[in-house]
């Protein structure tokens, strides 16, 4: 397959990873410096809870503003770092804003409860009735605490990944909420036009991204490349390639190794989207999607009409060349995570040693594509058999394997468990963090 892609950028000493959370680190300290110096030139009141109150309540507005821009899907910061690692790190901000919230209510109710004669529950109640913007506050934690409930593992885990979503869509009512309240009773909000000015360009700012990375660019690219479903091809008995061709697909910024969140329009799933990586590099006609039937969205991809229209959020995720830091690399997969592998190798340039872990032969889909094209690239192939234990991909297994391991760069796909131990057996045999690169796409989805 000819592919229409720039050449990848050779290896570098400063990774792109490291620029892009660098400049969101530096983004979030110089506003919070921002944010501190405002708050000092505001003055402080007579009674330190209140002080206390309002400066838990100016890093709460800050860290909310700070997670969405998290989950904007930027394509600068996606490609860099990542939506698994964006994702969590909106996670555990969420967990964040929730603390940093709840301190504000906290300290702000018992300030005023020191100064009046009312309890703290009563004191509460008194300021949501009688103070403008209070009430909307308190309303807005109310849907953040659900919200985070609902984000918690245990939760989680029980919910179906729509009903999680629906539900976490209300971070927006709050987020409107919590800013209508910044302006009514914000001391610091108010003390001066440059500090007005400040906090409606961070809240127009933060949402501003979500509404361009998030709607914006998905509906002008699926309004220009229109695409469709042009072909459905079962590979094995529960795994299935569907080919996508649209307009002008050379100018989609897709790469080997990146996925799509995929809605197929039929009546009866339009309303899902599944993540599935490209299991083959883009070549300007067409994208093809692997999927293994997983679970009832995945197993249905066999029966899509040839003609489907076809709504895909993307390409996202880091999983790229553009990772490399050195000339030569080792690509591991694990059963269908041999998908992004498989594309990957179509791009990447330098020797490769390419490892394929499943339990059966029969199990290593796309395997003859894959052998095709490593023969092709000069590349070495390994297929590796057998059952989970004893681990075959132990670090003495590995070094046999690709003996100057430490020099290369490894990237790896597969189920999660799989994952973990091989990045243990990496650990174990030496090889630097910095040359290790998979992406853990359950969290994009």
């Amino acid at each position: 397959m000819t592919t229409v892609q720039a050449p990848p950028s050779p290896p570098t000493a400063i990774r792109p990873g490291v620029v892009a959370r660098t400049g969101l680190y530096a983004l979030l300290a110089v506003n919070a410096a921002a944010v501190l110096s405002f708050f000092l030139a505001a003055g402080f009141a007579s009674n330190a809870l209140i002080v206390l109150g309002r400066l838990a309540g100016l890093a709460g507005a800050l860290l909310m503003a700070f997670q969405l821009v998290l989950v904007a899907r930027l394509p600068w910061f996606d490609r860099r770092i990542g939506m698994d690692r964006l994702t969590s790190w909106h996670r555990w901000t969420g967990f964040g804003v929730l603390w940093t919230l709840l301190a504000h209510v906290v300290l702000i109710t018992f300030g005023y409860a020191e100064s009046s004669s009312l309890d703290p529950l009563n004191q509460l109640v008194d300021l949501a009735g009688t103070v403008r913007g209070v009430l909307r506050a308190v309303v807005a934690f109310g849907v953040l605490l659900v919200v985070g409930t609902v984000s918690a593992r245990f939760a989680r885990r029980r919910l179906a990944y729509e009903t999680w979503h629906f539900i976490h869509l209300y971070t927006y009512a709050a987020v409107v909420l919590a800013f209508t309240h910044q302006i009514a009773a914000g001391t610091t909000f108010a003390s001066s036009a440059p500090a007005t000015a400040y906090w409606y360009a961070v809240w127009g700012g933060a949402l501003g991204a979500v509404l361009v990375g998030r709607v914006v660019l998905p509906l002008r690219r699926n309004r220009r490349h229109r695409l469709t479903v042009s072909a459905v091809v079962p590979e094995s008995d529960d795994v299935v390639s569907v080919y996508v061709t649209g307009r002008d697909l050379d100018l989609l910024p897709a790469r080997a190794g990146q996925f799509f969140l995929w809605r197929f329009l039929t009546k009866d799933r339009w309303w899902q989207a599944n993540p599935f990586s490209l299991s083959a590099a883009p070549d300007g006609l067409h994208l093809r999607l692997t999927a293994k039937a997983a679970g009832e969205g995945s197993a249905s991809l066999r029966h899509l009409p040839v003609g489907t229209r076809v709504f895909a959020e993307g390409p996202y995720g880091a999983f790229t060349a553009l990772r490399r830091t050195r000339p030569e690399s080792v690509l591991i997969a694990g059963g269908v995570g041999v998908t992004p592998i498989r594309a990957l190798l179509e791009d990447l340039r330098g020797h490769a040693v390419v490892i394929y872990r499943v339990a059966e032969e029969g199990d290593a889909v796309l395997y003859g594509e894959l052998a095709e094209l490593a023969r092709a690239k000069g590349a070495e192939l390994h297929l590796v058999t057998g059952p989970a234990l004893p681990d075959r991909l132990a670090p003495a297994e590995l070094a046999r394997l690709v003996p100057d391991i430490t020099g290369r760069d490894v990237f790896l796909c597969g189920p999660p468990p799989m994952m973990d131990a091989v990045i243990g057996s990496l650990r174990e045999l030496g090889v630097p963090r910095r040359q290790v690169h998979f992406e853990r796409f359950s969290l994009a989805g």
